[in-house]
């Protein structure tokens, strides 16, 4: 199979993994940020309702962010592979 010149493959897995660790970097942070200072308290309401014992507070924090790991590497593998299929 040729390689197209115009149109780089993306890493499937290495994109999941990226982009699960930057969200769950993100929703950590935010938690930590709802704890500390009370900015974010909506948000983090919010996605304790996906994320099971999320909240704001060092545990809650890190709870979120496996979830938020977990939920980026699904929909990063899956965006990947889509740009990957439809190229």
């Amino acid at each position: 199979m040729a390689t197209d010149e115009r149109h780089a493959r993306l890493a499937v897995v290495g994109f999941g993994l990226a982009v699960g660790a930057a969200w769950a970097l993100g929703v950590f942070a935010l938690g930590i940020a709802a704890w500390l200072s009370g900015w974010g308290g909506g948000l983090v309401e919010a996605l304790a309702s996906l994320y099971i014992g999320y909240g704001p507070g060092f545990v809650g924090a890190v709870i979120g962010a496996v979830w938020a790991f977990v939920d980026g590497l699904i929909g990063g593998l899956v965006v990947a592979w889509l740009y990957n299929r439809f190229r």
